[in-house]
């Protein structure tokens, strides 16, 4: 079983929107990820989907988005990001997708000897500081919801299980810097992490980076050249 990630599809079914305007790396950014997701992705392999996943704003819209992505091959997983305000209620959510696709939300999936948790996590401050009371507000929820989501991991863990986290902020700044992500990461022993969010900033670009005994992945899509991140094959 391999495990793919790719993240930041902005799909916009319902009501089209061109991703070209944003750059040429958007051109056709679709066709060129399904071209090789099937040249890649057998029936039991997952991929996992970190967030920005449709520019809908109601689950309905989003329903031609998700039904496009039920259609390739594998065990799809999905968490929300902060442009997926289609998102509301996870049992709504699940209640819309495709047979083998999936969403976590603050709790944890098993796929064979794979355990995913997940949360869509938040911008995490520069070391000279700059949150607001509203981030710091979001920032600590977002870090009780990992907590719930790797304690059920840690209940559902066996010792030859691969545990990776999916959020959709980088859950370090910009200098790499460890974070309560991170240090709940390496805590919890998690092998791999799978992030977006991150468009066009060269300063921000690393596709894998190792801290503490962790993986770190990039899978925006325009920054990973439209193609399959993997994580484990």
């Amino acid at each position: 079983m391999s495990v793919y990630a790719i993240s930041d599809l902005h799909l916009s079914g319902n009501n089209p929107k061109p991703m070209d305007i944003f750059g040429a790396s958007w051109a056709n950014y679709m066709e060129e990820i399904a071209a090789d997701w099937h040249s890649k992705v057998k029936q039991d392999d997952i991929v996992l989907i970190a967030g920005d996943i449709s520019w809908a704003m109601t689950l309905s819209d989003a329903c031609a988005d998700l039904a496009r992505i039920g259609r390739l091959p594998g065990h799809k997983v999905l968490i929300r990001g902060n442009h997926d305000y289609w998102w509301k209620a996870i049992g709504a959510v699940r209640g819309a997708l495709s047979p083998h696709t999936y969403a976590v939300q603050n709790d944890c999936l098993r796929i064979g000897n794979v355990l995913v948790c997940g949360s869509r996590g938040w911008t995490t401050p520069e070391s000279t500081g700059g949150q607001t009371a509203e981030d710091k507000k979001i920032y600590a929820r977002e870090i009780q919801r990992f907590k719930l989501s790797l304690a059920a991991m840690q209940k559902a863990r066996t010792e030859s299980d691969k545990v990776v986290a999916m959020i959709h902020y980088p859950p370090f700044n910009s200098r790499f810097e460890s974070s309560p992500f991170t240090e709940l990461f390496q805590e919890y022993g998690v092998h791999a992490v799978v992030y977006g969010h991150l468009h066009g900033n060269p300063g921000r670009l690393c596709p894998v980076k190792e801290k503490g005994g962790v993986c770190y992945y990039l899978s925006s899509c325009d920054l990973v050249k439209n193609k399959l991140v993997p994580v484990w094959e």
